[in-house]
């Protein structure tokens, strides 16, 4: 349950969500330190304080993941290169069929479109895709001073289900989230359409 890759469709930019690998190291990492200040406000952590893991440990744990079909962890490029990384996790079969999507993009990549287009991507593929998991549900949960990702699910037009009290370990403390959530039958077709073209 991974796709290997999926694409924008034509008159929307050019970006695409693929699997992260062993030789995608040095260029996501050079991203994330190049975006350290930038993505630190939202970054969680363990509460307990665990040492963390190397980049090859951390693409295993995906593999298992994806084979598992309890998450996957995709790329965003544009170019070749990886502009943001999304990641669709928590995922529930049987009566819940559910995921719960996280997403980053860089900095200088940031009011170009590529968040909103890299959820609904995802979420499509989630939702609908032949090889994907025929979720019904997925959600986002955003720091409720996060402008930029509010604006994503508003664009989206995912409902606004309320707080989460002390939903995640963020900069040192429990912080409440605002819960947003996307149902199947919300989508009439595809959520990329919802989106404007170029």
């Amino acid at each position: 349950m991974v796709p290997q890759r999926l694409k924008a469709p034509l008159g929307y930019p050019a970006l695409s969500l693929r699997p992260l690998t062993y030789d995608d190291e040095m260029e996501w990492s050079d991203v994330r330190i190049a975006n350290r200040d930038w993505l630190s406000p939202w970054d969680s952590g363990d509460p307990m304080h665990r040492n963390g893991i190397n980049f090859r440990t951390w693409i295993d744990q995906q593999r298992f993941s994806e084979q598992s079909g309890s998450a996957l962890v995709l790329a965003m490029e544009e170019q070749g290169g990886i502009v943001g990384q999304i990641s669709l996790g928590g995922i529930g079969y049987g009566a819940v069929r559910s995921g719960i999507i996280g997403y980053w993009v860089a900095e200088q990549y940031a009011g170009r479109g590529f968040a909103p287009l890299s959820v609904a991507l995802l979420t499509d593929w989630a939702f609908f895709a032949d090889s994907g998991p025929h979720l019904h549900r997925v959600e986002i949960d955003i720091l409720p001073e996060n402008r930029r990702s509010l604006r994503v699910v508003q664009k989206l037009g995912f409902h606004d289900e309320g707080v989460r009290r002390g939903y995640m370990f963020v900069r040192g403390q429990w912080r409440d989230h605002r819960s947003f959530s996307l149902l199947s039958t919300d989508v009439s077709a595809s959520l990329v359409e919802r989106l404007p073209r170029l």
